[in-house]
């Protein structure tokens, strides 16, 4: 099943946890610590997820906000913008179609973002194709982000809410991943 069948088919939970997911392995990109998103990661896990949703948003952000972002200029200024679109658009209150339409906006900025990042070419210039199921010529940063995006859907709708910890973990490895890729880039400039 293609990424785009699975977000049309996932509920309010799956969908929260999938455009959080997108976001949190992004959190290098706007000089976050691993734990910014662990309280909303924990509403998630919550009998009624939204219950303190937007508090805990709220305080995210505020431990994520920085001063507006110089004009984008290198990949990774291009990549930090989209990642605060994702942190500026994650519904305080969602109902269900908010969710639906962040979750696909977060999928379609993170693989996005990995491009950015990414020194192999992408043969393909749009992600549209790639969450399609159109893979061939893809890169291997690319192709490794989906593989998640994909992973956390489909074991939120096999598993509910016990799908959560290894969606997290999931998370957290393409966090270390992109943090890696920042890292080395940094130092390649240097």
């Amino acid at each position: 099943m293609s990424l785009v069948e699975l977000i049309a088919q996932a509920d309010e939970r799956g969908l929260a946890a999938s455009g959080l997911a997108c976001l949190d392995r992004c959190v290098p990109l706007l000089g976050g610590d691993d734990d910014v998103l662990r309280p909303l990661w924990a509403s998630l896990a919550e009998t009624d997820p939204w219950a303190e949703w937007g508090t805990r948003l709220d305080e995210a952000r505020a431990k994520l906000d920085a001063e507006d972002p110089e004009p984008a200029v290198t990949d990774e200024d291009h990549a930090a913008v989209l990642a605060r679109v994702m942190l500026d658009a994650v519904p305080s209150k969602p109902s269900e179609e908010e969710l639906r339409a962040w979750s696909d906006a977060c999928s379609v900025a993170a693989l996005q973002v990995h491009r950015f990042l990414d020194h192999a070419d992408d043969a393909e210039a749009c992600v549209t194709a790639r969450r399609e199921g159109r893979t061939e010529g893809m890169s291997p940063l690319v192709a490794a982000e989906l593989r998640r995006q994909v992973a956390i859907l489909e074991l939120l709708a096999e598993h509910g809410k016990g799908g959560l910890r290894p969606a997290l973990d999931a998370s957290t490895e393409g966090r270390r991943v992109l943090r890696a890729v920042v890292s080395r880039r940094a130092r390649g400039r240097a």
